[in-house]
């Protein structure tokens, strides 16, 4: 299975759940991660979310930040968005229902459609980095339970 996570700029929220992902599930799983917007291409992750991730045993430093492109809407099996503005971005690129039946607002998985947005926690501190951290945690911990059940 390939999984996707995607966020605005793919520096702070999408690196940090694609790290995090990864730890959580076998080896036959493919998880990858993107942003809506090319702003950072090939720049590495925000480094407090390296620090972040890095603080929790999770090294996502090797990472480069890439845009979505339709063949990710071709390739991944499931799409997770950061928020309604990513979700909404990515939903138009879709050519048909098969595509958009996989995109979805990663939090929903935790069965909260109000609050189903993750914060962006790029104009904030390291505090909120970690609060970023738990969110995207219980939420990768949420998709993996669905997945493998």
């Amino acid at each position: 299975m390939k999984i996707l996570m995607v966020c605005l700029g793919n520096i702070c929220r999408s690196p940090l759940a694609e790290g995090i992902m990864k730890t959580k599930l076998p080896e036959d799983f493919f998880v990858d991660s993107v942003g809506t917007i090319s702003m950072h291409e090939g720049e590495h992750p925000d480094k407090r979310a390296i620090k972040t991730a890095a603080n929790h045993h999770i090294d996502i430093s090797r990472q480069k930040s890439r845009p979505i492109t339709k063949k990710d809407l071709e390739t991944f099996d499931k799409i997770y968005c950061m928020d309604i503005d990513v979700y909404e971005d990515v939903v138009s690129k879709a050519e048909n229902e098969e595509q958009r039946q996989k995109i979805s607002l990663f939090l929903e998985a935790l069965g909260d459609h109000k609050n189903a947005e993750v914060p962006d926690p790029y104009w904030g501190d390291m505090k909120d980095f970690e609060d970023v951290f738990q969110l995207l945690d219980k939420g990768c911990d949420a998709i993996k339970n669905q997945i493998l059940s």
